[in-house]
């Protein structure tokens, strides 16, 4: 008898990896999957002004990576002062995944906040049935009980924006998600591991100690502890023909923060935003003005004394969406959110992904020259003013062979 041909098999590009393209079955991967979340690495926090790498594990389909924060504020000698930046703006994070650089990159904070905060803002915006409300924390002396973005799990150590901060050792829980997959449901956006090829790596930007305490009596302010890395993954099942089953993971998530510090003043402000290109689409833009210089830096509440119409803008001059002032922004993310993100966080968003993720995204190729349009009351006096914007979106990762 002659020889069987021996055919090879078809395959398919998934974010630059190549899988048997029969082993793509959504249906069953999710029938067959199991989650499981496990510690990857503790690190010594380095004192602020230093990058921790850490390379994640090579296992499995990731969604999400969990940052936690574990230590303690020792003041001595006399008292110190917190910036507006303490504490969710404790450090910054970098993701590379298989070749992406920058899927994830919220900037390195500044004494004016940033950084992991707006993980945080974004983690309220996406999951509505998460709530700050009731969870008490300080912020400029004034105790809060909504508008914190603070979990009722964690511990500040010392307030936001405090002054007159006593000599003492203060205990710090802080824990951030940084959400590789667009949601963990359909795992849009989420990593494939299973080969020796994936390459993943998360760098933790820390926040020179000096933007995050400042000023006082204190002879020293000390902060120290560790970085915990857990991850979310999802196990790769076999299916009945003895191949592996993953779902199609054809899109890669990006959450990618930026500052403009030109061209922000008194009146309507128009900013290109970075990024744009065929084949993306943009789930939501979120930002705020920062105002005010050096350790005195903070967001600009959401208010209509503090801004007027509220828009994002394409092509020649349309304008598909427009807030008549910043206390309607307001409102609507409270409503959306269920948190108050626009007051003392300061925090606008035009949301395409919230309610009907399939339907009103905006393709960032067809809707060329995309704008933000923010309007700063003139009675509002501005020093150093700073847009701070963070674009999330999705975009196709490759091709079927």
């Amino acid at each position: 008898m002659p020889a069987a041909v021996q055919t090879s098999q078809p395959m398919r590009q998934m974010q630059g990896i190549a899988v048997p393209a029969e082993s793509v079955n959504p249906e069953l991967f999710f029938e067959r999957t199991r989650r499981h979340i496990s510690p990857e690495t503790n690190r010594t926090y380095g004192g602020g002004g230093t990058t921790q790498i850490v390379e994640l594990r090579k296992a499995d389909i990731l969604s999400t990576i969990t940052l936690r924060f574990v230590g303690t504020i020792t003041v001595t000698g006399g008292t110190t002062n917190s910036t507006a930046a303490w504490p969710l703006g404790i450090a910054g994070v970098r993701f590379t995944a298989n070749g992406q650089s920058n899927l994830i990159n919220t900037g390195q904070a500044s004494a004016s906040g940033g950084g992991l905060e707006h993980l945080r803002a974004r983690d309220y915006m996406k999951k509505s049935d998460l709530t700050d409300r009731g969870v008490v924390q300080s912020i400029g002396g004034v105790q809060r009980s909504h508008g914190t973005l603070s979990l009722a799990s964690e511990s500040w150590g010392v307030g936001s924006s405090a002054t007159g901060i006593a000599a003492g050792t203060y205990s710090v829980d802080l824990t951030f998600a940084i959400p590789v997959a667009e949601d963990e449901r359909d795992l849009v956006g989420a990593i494939f591991l299973q080969t020796s090829s994936s390459d993943l790596t998360l760098a933790i930007d820390e926040t020179p100690l000096g933007q995050l305490f400042t000023g006082g009596t204190a002879t020293s302010v000390t902060l120290a502890g560790q970085w915990q890395v857990s991850t979310t993954k999802f196990s790769i099942p076999i299916g009945p023909d003895g191949q592996i089953v993953v779902p199609n993971l054809n899109v890669f998530h990006s959450i990618i923060a930026s500052r403009v510090s030109n061209g922000v003043g008194n009146g309507e402000n128009e900013h290109r935003l970075v990024g744009q290109g065929a084949g993306k689409s943009l789930l939501r833009v979120f930002g705020r003005v920062i105002n005010g210089t050096g350790t005195a830096a903070a967001p600009l509440a959401m208010t209509s004394a503090n801004f007027g119409p509220l828009a994002y803008r394409f092509g020649n001059n349309e304008t598909p969406d427009t807030f008549f002032d910043g206390s309607a922004m307001r409102a609507d993310l409270e409503r959306r959110y269920n948190t108050d993100l626009g007051g003392v966080r300061g925090y606008f968003c035009h949301d395409f992904a919230h309610e009907n993720t399939f339907r009103d995204v905006l393709d960032m190729g067809t809707a060329a020259e995309l704008r933000l349009v923010t309007t700063v009351q003139n009675s509002v006096s501005l020093a150093a003013p700073a847009l701070e914007y963070v674009t999330e979106t999705a975009f196709l990762a490759g091709s079927a062979a």
